[in-house]
């Protein structure tokens, strides 16, 4: 079984690790776990203008990085074994293509839960990854 597991750095997406964890003894075989941070992009024109290729890389890297420390501390603490994954890009879509491309089963992400209206308004990153994804998305509020 693999599952992906998407990070933003939010207390909902600590609340999936957490899940994952305390779901760790259901399997017989850990999971293949891959935690992922996608970094939404920086308008380019602008930016090239004033930094190199490689500062906006290392600055997507270092953003990603701190956002997935939580997540990695506690699934180090656990001894569970991960692969990490950085991307940037729009959310829903890489969180989506990427579970596709490991071939995941599930992907186990957390919701910010703004609620129909909220979501009706602004979209949501969650509902657009249940939509796009080829495997079962399990949303923790």
């Amino acid at each position: 079984m693999k599952i992906l597991l998407p990070v933003d750095g939010s207390a909902c997406a600590q609340r999936a690790v957490d899940l994952f964890l305390a779901r760790r003894n259901e399997w017989r075989t850990m999971p293949e776990l891959h935690l992922l941070h996608v970094h939404p992009p920086i308008p380019i024109g602008m930016v090239q203008a004033h930094i190199g290729h490689d500062t906006l890389q290392r600055h997507y890297r270092e953003e990603s990085e701190a956002e997935m420390q939580a997540a990695r501390q506690c699934l180090d603490a656990a001894g569970v074994a991960y692969s990490t994954h950085i991307h940037v890009g729009q959310p829903a879509e890489v969180i989506a293509r990427l579970a596709g491309e490991l071939d995941c089963d599930q992907v186990l992400m957390g919701t910010h839960g703004r609620g129909a209206m909220g979501t009706l308004m602004l979209g949501s990153v969650a509902a657009k990854v249940v939509h796009l994804s080829s495997c079962a998305v399990e949303l923790v509020k």
